[in-house]
């Protein structure tokens, strides 16, 4: 599949860099040659396209925020290994506590420390937007489609800076050579003004998309009305959260025109606006290719039901453009695969580098065989072993152990009898790596070979003396593609960005928080028809049943559960905690809920990783003990990010973040 290239011609980096690219306000003065030149004709305005998708963030493991800023991942600290050399740890930091308003990480509002300048992005598009009248060889139908893609992406920077930042400017054109200084700098605007103005784009530009990609050799990555649908799902879902519905901590942050930037109090009809557009979202996602969740469906016999199980789930994100995957990038995520898998018994993969560790608490998150908290299950198994989780034990053949454990081998009670999931996305001492290709030969049809992977003891299958090792003790199989063999055979992936999946549990999200009993009359997504939203069970039943259908799990008790607002909220961040794992949306959920002050506040356990495969370290090595280098310092200020202290001086009209300071 060829990739998309993410061009910048030679004439627009020219026009970037002969103005100061940290100001959001630099203005291209219209009717200069390097203008007239980027849109003299189709081949020139097409890069230019390419220019307005070259901002979008990365959402694979060394650029994304919600991958390795959250609380899901351990890394080393910079400078004591090799992999911080290959490996963008500015994210990272982010997840220490290191965020700070001097030079801060991943700075998407002037560019540096990993974020690109979103606000040069949206420059970008309006001047895109402002000049694509002028080919004179370019269709009309190829016009209005670009104009819809850049219009998505305009709406898309936005957001994005919004997730970050809270209350931002609304650049929607470029402001003239000849502005003021009035006009020139911006003021932020309020959350419902900001929200109210990305959905309206994103209507706009779904208008005028594509329904489906129909040259995949060509054009896979570009942006179609399912996605648009998808993302406006996104926004409503965040608006209507706590962190930015009727948030009691913000209700007096005020700019500088003594305007309140946050609602002041909760509204709840903007959950139903979040089901409504993730009603629209999904029936529109069903009606263009991505109408259900991925099932493994090779003919290959030699593979076990509980093995087929195990690629249902795993290659929902590995497997490449699957239907689940609404939204995906063309970039290589070669690297995510290699970070994540583990050196095996069999052979040796120089890039098999397992140093991706997740935190003990992410092992721990994962439902029991029955679908409930470990902590919960009131099986005999659970029962008896629960408060021993952390001791070794031979595997015995019972439960779900037998499908996916070497019996006889060892590891800890913790690892037994859980859900597939579990053993779909986490490694762990003692686990199994269901692999479709043999180590030593390319004819995976007549031989499956599955390799027992052990973490402890130096220059063993994850320890070795480089450097490279998880220093957590558990690690990442839900990035390895079964295709993926030990040798250096790895299979093309897209970076997942928004799944089927995802769109379901935000329908069931915000049915549950509908106020009991309110009835509310929508339109369909294309508009033929009406329909009635509320809290009803059976809607947010087919939001939540899929998921846990194809993971392998029972359905949500109805007494208990269901019916019970608060318990369905509960069972709802665990849900999306399990199933979107290492998806880049942990950080993101916790800030929403306003969860991030106490679950970034809890220490992060590992394994005891420097214990030996010798007879009286092996009971050690599960012992949890704390990530030192890993601490935990989250304060309220966390959930927004600072602008920077030059930007503060540039624009005197801005305001800064709550508990950041500012340096005059």
């Amino acid at each position: 599949m060829k990739k998309i290239i993410i061009s910048i011609s030679l004439v627009i980096a020219t026009m970037l860099c002969s103005t100061s690219c940290s100001d959001y306000l630099d203005i291209v003065p219209e009717g200069t040659p390097s203008m007239d030149n980027a849109f003299s004709n189709r081949i020139n305005s097409f890069k230019f396209l390419h220019t307005c998708y070259s901002y979008l963030p990365s959402w694979d493991q060394g650029g994304s925020i919600g991958f390795l800023a959250g609380d899901e991942h351990w890394l080393m600290p910079k400078g004591t290994g090799f992999i911080d050399q290959r490996i963008s740890l500015n994210a990272w930091e982010i997840g220490r506590g290191e965020q700070n308003n001097n030079d801060p990480y991943q700075n998407f509002w002037d560019g540096g420390n990993g974020g690109t300048n979103l606000w040069v992005a949206i420059r970008d598009c309006n001047i895109f937007l402002e000049n694509i009248n002028k080919p004179l060889d370019l269709q009309n139908y190829e016009r209005t489609r670009w104009i819809a893609e850049v219009k998505f992406l305009k709406a898309y920077y936005h957001y994005y800076l919004f997730m970050l930042y809270g209350p931002i400017p609304i650049m929607d054109t470029n402001i003239a050579v000849d502005a003021s200084q009035d006009e020139v700098r911006r003021y932020r605007e309020p959350v419902d003004d900001v929200v109210a103005y990305i959905s309206n784009l994103l209507d706009e530009a779904y208008k005028d998309l594509p329904s489906k990609i129909t040259d995949p050799g060509q054009e896979m990555g570009r942006i179609t009305q399912p996605i648009a649908k998808a993302v406006k799902a996104q926004l409503l879902l965040l608006a209507a959260s706590p962190l930015f519905n009727g948030n009691s901590d913000y209700i007096n942050v005020k700019d500088n025109q003594g305007r309140h930037l946050f609602p002041t109090q909760v509204d709840n009809s903007k959950w139903k606006l979040a089901a409504d557009a993730a009603l629209e979202a999904i029936n529109c996602a069903k009606e263009n290719g991505h109408e259900k969740l991925y099932t493994f469906s090779l003919p290959i016999n030699s593979i076990s039901a509980a093995t087929r199980k195990l690629l249902d789930i795993g290659e929902a994100v590995t497997e490449k453009w699957n239907e689940e995957i609404i939204w995906g990038s063309t970039r290589n995520v070669n690297g995510l695969q290699t970070v994540a898998m583990a050196k095996h018994t069999k052979g040796s993969h120089y890039n098999a580098r397992s140093v991706l560790g997740p935190t003990l608490s992410v092992a721990e998150a994962f439902y029991s065989s029955n679908g409930v908290p470990i902590s919960e299950d009131n099986s005999d198994f659970w029962t008896a072993n629960y408060p021993n989780r952390y001791e070794i034990t031979t595997i015995p053949d019972e439960g779900n152990n037998k499908y996916y454990l070497q019996i006889g081998e060892q590891t800890a009670y913790l690892h037994l009898n859980r859900e597939p999931r579990f053993y779909a996305s986490v490694s762990f001492n003692g686990c199994v790596w269901s692999l479709l290709k043999n180590a030593e030969t390319v004819d995976y049809k007549k031989d499956v070979e599955k390799q027992v992977n052990y973490y402890y003891g130096i220059n063993t299958d994850g320890f070795s003396g480089t450097g490279v090792y998880l220093r957590s003790g558990i690690g990442i199989m839900k990035y390895v593609h079964p295709d993926d063999t030990n040798r250096k055979e790895i299979k093309p992936k897209a970076e997942p960005a928004i799944r089927f999946a995802e769109i379901l549990l935000i329908y069931a999200e915000a049915l549950n928080e509908l106020e009991e009993g309110a009835n509310y009359d929508v339109s369909s997504w294309d508009g033929s028809t009406t329909y009635s939203i509320k809290r009803d069970i059976d809607e947010m039943k087919k939001g939540i049943r899929p998921i846990r259908r194809r993971a392998g799990v029972p359905d949500y008790d109805l007494e208990t559960v269901y019916k019970s607002q608060d318990e369905f909220r509960k069972k709802m961040k665990k849900e999306r905690q399990i199933e979107l794992m290492a998806e880049g949306q942990r950080y993101f959920d916790l800030r929403r809920w306003k969860d991030a002050e106490v679950e970034e506040s809890k220490k992060n356990y590992g394994c005891n990783f420097y214990m030996s495969d010798s007879k009286d370290q092996k009971e050690q090595f599960y012992t949890p003990i704390e990530i030192t280098d890993l601490p935990t310092a989250f304060s309220r200020k966390l959930y927004f990010w600072p602008i920077s202290h030059e930007e503060l001086k540039r624009n005197k009209r801005l305001t800064q973040n709550p508990g950041w300071t500012y340096n005059d």
